[in-house]
C-alpha cells in the first residue's frame, strides 16, 4: 500500500500487457472508522486514501500511455460516510463530525429504514507515478490520484499518461456510491477487490488521465477551483478532438457546447488543506471522435 504518488515508486508486481490483477483495497479510513460512534476526528489522519500496488506493466514508457481496464468492483457489505468540520458547501447548517453506517447488500446501498438506492461501486484513487513531484493520495493530478469519479467502476478504460517507466500503477479508495461533486468530501467509503486488465497505448497519451465508456469518453483536468478546471478540461478536450480526430479549434469549440456535457467529478468547497475540483468532459462516442485517441 502507498500513501503518496511521486517519481520513484518502486512496484511489488510486473505484469504483462493483457495481463489481469486483483487488488484488494482497504476504505479510505483504513478500518478506523467501524461505527457511527467511530469519528473521522478521532482517526490517525496520516492513514488516508491508502492505495494497492504499485503494478508496473512491462513496454510502459513515457510517451505512452497505460491503460487500466476496470473489470469488476466488489465492494464488502458496509461501508461509512462522514461529515468533517470545514468540508463542504453546506458545513455551516450540520453537525459535525458526524458519521453515517451504510448497509450493502444485493446490489442495493441502505442509508437507513427509509432511504435506499442502488449501489454503482467505484474506485475514487487511480493513479500511476508522477514526472517529479510528490502527491498525497488524497490529491489529484496529471498522474490521476484522488479523481474521484464515480464513472471508474466495472467497464471503465482508464489511459494514465506515462511519466515513468512501467507506468506504476496503483488503486483505492472504493466507494460502494457517490453522486457527482461529492459536496460532502466522502462517498459511502468501503473496501473490498478491483480486477483490472492492462495494457499500453505506445507513443500517445493525453495530459491527465482519460476514461473510456461504452457510449462515452471523458477527459479529466484538476484545478484548485471549478471554473480554472474547466478551462484546462476545455482545452484538454478540444486538443483530443484536433489532435486525434482532424476537428479544427473553431469546430472541437462548438462541438463541445452542442453535443457534449461538461461535469464535477469533485467539488467540495471549502476543502482546508488545498484539495481542488476535478473537472470532465462527456463526449459521445460518434463516428467522428469513437474513442480518445486514433489507433
Amino acid at each position: 500500500m502507498i500513501w503518496s504518488f511521486g517519481p520513484d515508486l518502486q512496484p511489488v508486481l510486473e505484469v504483462e500487457p493483457g495481463d489481469v490483477v486483483t487488488f484488494e483495497t482497504n476504505d479510505c479510513f483504513t478500518g478506523q472508522i467501524r461505527s457511527e460512534e467511530d469519528l473521522v476526528t478521532e482517526i490517525d489522519l496520516t492513514r488516508i486514501n491508502g492505495a494497492t500496488g504499485p503494478v508496473a506493466v512491462k513496454g510502459a514508457e513515457p510517451g505512452d500511455s497505460l491503460v487500466a481496464e476496470i473489470l469488476d468492483v466488489r465492494p464488502v457489505e458496509w461501508g461509512v460516510a462522514t461529515l468533517i468540520p470545514g468540508f463542504g458547501q453546506l458545513i455551516e447548517q450540520v453537525r459535525s463530525p458526524l458519521t453515517r453506517l451504510f448497509e450493502v447488500r444485493d446490489g442495493m446501498v441502505k442509508m437507513n429504514d427509509r432511504v435506499s438506492f442502488p449501489a454503482m461501486p467505484m474506485v475514487g484513487v487511480v493513479g500511476v507515478a508522477t514526472d517529479g513531484e510528490e502527491l498525497s493520495n488524497g490529491l489529484a493530478g496529471q498522474h490521476g490520484g484522488n479523481l474521484d469519479d464515480h464513472w471508474h467502476g466495472a467497464g471503465a478504460k482508464i489511459f494514465f499518461p506515462v511519466r515513468q517507466p512501467g507506468g506504476m500503477f496503483a488503486v483505492g479508495d472504493m466507494h460502494a456510491a457517490m453522486g457527482d461533486g461529492e459536496i460532502c468530501f466522502t462517498g459511502v467509503e468501503i473496501a473490498g477487490e478491483v480486477d483490472v486488465r492492462f495494457d499500453v497505448l505506445k507513443g500517445k497519451q493525453a495530459t491527465w488521465p482519460v476514461t473510456e465508456l461504452a457510449d462515452r469518453w471523458l477527459p479529466h483536468a484538476t484545478a484548485d477551483q471549478y471554473d480554472e478546471a474547466l478551462v484546462l478540461v476545455s482545452e484538454e478536450a478540444a486538443r483530443l478532438l484536433v489532435d486525434e480526430h482532424g476537428f479544427s479549434t473553431e469546430d472541437a469549440f462548438i462541438f463541445l457546447s452542442v453535443a457534449c456535457d461538461a461535469g464535477v467529478a469533485q467539488a467540495c468547497k471549502p476543502a482546508p488543506g488545498g484539495f481542488g475540483s476535478i473537472a470532465r468532459f462527456s463526449i459521445p462516442k460518434i463516428d467522428a471522435c469513437p474513442a480518445p485517441f486514433r489507433i
